[in-house]
């Protein structure tokens, strides 16, 4: 497995500065980006494409921290972290409430999409804009979590080899709240077609 944090020049922890990743990506990438090697031989445009993928995906991996989690732990114990087979106990009242409110605009979206004159169609305005709210405060309300996460992961670079079990838990959360935010902002997406 390659190690993202030693193709960046970056120290494995838990957490990372995005923006000094972004800098070291661009300059790592720089002489082996596409658009400078389209006139090499194809020996060497296929290495720098390789070399190019392969910083790419550090990249992107070690600038989101769920998968900066996920690799730091596979690094670490050499395995992928567990499937997480049940929501943490701290979220389960917020599960719920995600589930009830994207319930209620898959509904909304589905009668709204029976809908075809236009004078019934505007009657529906103020309620989708309720709903619209509604999620939208729920997915604010999910970033606010995963930003004390990933706070509380700048607290842990220090000792996190003592804390796999912490990081892990963290990572798992951020999981169920990436997913969460996304099942939210598809719908929000939705409502405002």
């Amino acid at each position: 497995m390659t190690d993202y944090f030693a193709l960046l020049d970056e120290p494995r922890q838990p957490w990372l500065d995005e923006e000094t990743i972004k800098a070291k990506f661009f300059a790592l990438s720089t002489s082996v980006h596409p658009d400078r090697v389209h006139a090499l031989p194809d020996t060497e445009r296929k290495t720098a494409h390789d070399r190019y993928t392969q910083l790419n995906a550090a990249y992107h991996c070690l600038r989101e921290p769920k998968e900066r989690l996920r690799h730091l732990l596979e690094l670490q114990v050499g395995r992928k972290p567990a499937p997480v087979q049940q929501v943490p106990a701290e979220l389960v009242e917020l599960f719920f409430e995600i589930g009830h409110a994207t319930r209620g605009a898959d509904e909304f979206l589905k009668r709204k999409a029976s809908i075809t004159s236009p004078l019934l169609l505007v009657g529906l305005f103020d309620e989708g804009q309720n709903i619209s709210e509604r999620l939208a405060g729920l997915r604010d309300n999910l970033t606010a979590r995963q930003n004390q996460l990933t706070n509380e992961l700048q607290t842990l670079n220090d000792d996190w080899q003592q804390r796999l079990e912490r990081l892990e838990q963290i990572q798992q959360t951020l999981s169920y709240l990436h997913r969460w935010t996304a099942q939210l902002q598809e719908r929000i997406v939705e409502l405002t077609l």
